[in-house]
């Protein structure tokens, strides 16, 4: 609990002055700012575009455009589900994750961009990893049909609950890298500690994601009765959680071993995007068949 709220071994372990941790460039010591590094850190040099032009994450920048490719075509495939549960809301969570794909090109893929693009890039990222999750988490609601799903009322609360979360989100981290105020600037100093911000960013996804599984797993074992979807819903889990070692343990001796090249923000962003994919597989398998839907309140829309 002595590390809650600290950023800099993170930064430091994900690619220094170029992390591929978008919260990263917030802080003094990345190249957005004033560029002095963390100490001890392997930095994310990527390769060279012409003259002093690097592109410092072109793995991620590749698979990022394929995410944006593939979950244009599922948003897509979902529209054609005119009898599926949920169908607008799995849209509104494809959408999301579009954003945060396009995102992730301009921020910690490095993208040629000014330090104040690069920083609301990495602010409305940040923000859009927060919102998309809690999207997501209500996603998992919506298979109990508390709320006719696709209705304004359903897709209204859906929006507005994700909208609040998304610009009190964005709106903490362009005033920690902006400094509008001021409020936030002890947080840009070593050991970068932003209780908001990490609340917010690395701990609130992540209960929104297991609130999501959880639901999800006593909606299929429970009331529908079947098996075979979970074997979906896992292997989501596991790819994203793979991801995430990638990211956070084995980056920095990736970096180390490539000289700089690449690091696990290549793998993470791959493995995510897998973890989406099946997330919508889970999703359409138990929305293309005759399951018994329950009906806790309203009849259900399946339009």
């Amino acid at each position: 609990m002595s590390r809650y709220g600290k950023f800099d071994d993170f930064c430091r372990d994900t690619g220094n002055m170029w992390s591929t941790l978008p919260v990263c460039y917030l802080f003094d010591q990345a190249s957005t700012k004033k560029g002095t590094g963390w100490e001890g850190a392997c930095t994310l040099r990527g390769f060279p575009v012409g003259g002093d032009a690097r592109l410092r994450n072109l793995g991620s920048i590749i698979i990022a455009a394929i995410a944006v490719v593939v979950s244009a075509f599922l948003l897509w495939r979902s529209q054609r589900k005119k009898a599926a549960v949920g169908r607008r809301e799995m849209q509104l969570f494809l959408l999301g994750y579009i954003i945060i794909s396009i995102c992730e090109i301009l921020t910690i893929g490095g993208f040629p961009l000014s330090s104040s693009a690069r920083l609301a890039f990495a602010s409305i990222h940040i923000a859009a990893i927060v919102a998309t999750s809690w999207i997501l988490m209500l996603n998992g609601v919506v298979g109990y049909q508390l709320l006719d799903d696709g209705t304004a009322v359903s897709i209204g609360l859906l929006l507005i609950s994700s909208l609040i979360i998304f610009v009190g989100t964005g709106y903490i981290a362009l005033d920690t890298g902006f400094s509008w105020t001021g409020y936030w600037d002890s947080t840009l100093e070593v050991p970068n500690r932003a209780y908001a911000l990490y609340t917010l960013y690395q701990l609130a996804p992540l209960v929104f994601l297991v609130i999501f599984f959880l639901l999800e797993a006593f909606l299929v074992l429970r009331i529908l009765g079947e098996r075979k979807p979970m074997l979906y819903l896992l292997a989501a889990a596991l790819l994203f959680a793979i991801g995430q070692v990638f990211q956070y343990v084995i980056s920095v001796h990736i970096c180390t071993g490539t000289v700089g090249k690449i690091n696990g923000g290549l793998f993470e962003t791959l493995f995510t995007l897998l973890a989406v994919v099946m997330i919508w597989v889970f999703w359409s398998s138990i929305t293309e068949d005759d399951w018994p839907m329950p009906t806790v309140a309203g009849s259900g829309s399946y339009n």
